[in-house]
């Protein structure tokens, strides 16, 4: 699969726990939910490769229905949000591919 999505968010903080996410924008989501959701392992999670910045790697991106909406859900690594300067309200431009 070669298609890249690209988008613009601002990382969040899970109240639960110190993790930090971003969201998928709902219309890449419900993209990726027609396309690929037939592929979906545990949870529902869809193997990706992020590039944020100079810094790519390998992780799974989880379905969040908290809002009402779908809309995917991608963790950040604290290595990866300390080598790019990401804190929770700041924005920055993120490339996803599908990893199937």
């Amino acid at each position: 699969m070669s298609d890249v999505f690209k988008f613009e968010a601002a990382p969040w903080q899970a109240k639960e726990h110190k993790w930090c996410f971003v969201s998928l924008p709902e219309d890449m989501s419900e993209e990726l939910e027609t396309r690929f959701g037939g592929q979906a392992a545990g949870f529902g999670s869809l193997r990706v490769e992020v590039t944020v910045g100079e810094t790519t790697w390998k992780t799974s991106i989880f379905p969040d229905k908290s809002s009402g909406v779908l809309a995917y859900a991608l963790p950040l690594k604290q290595a990866v949000r300390k080598a790019e300067g990401l804190e929770p309200g700041t924005t920055a431009d993120f490339a996803l591919k599908l990893a199937l």
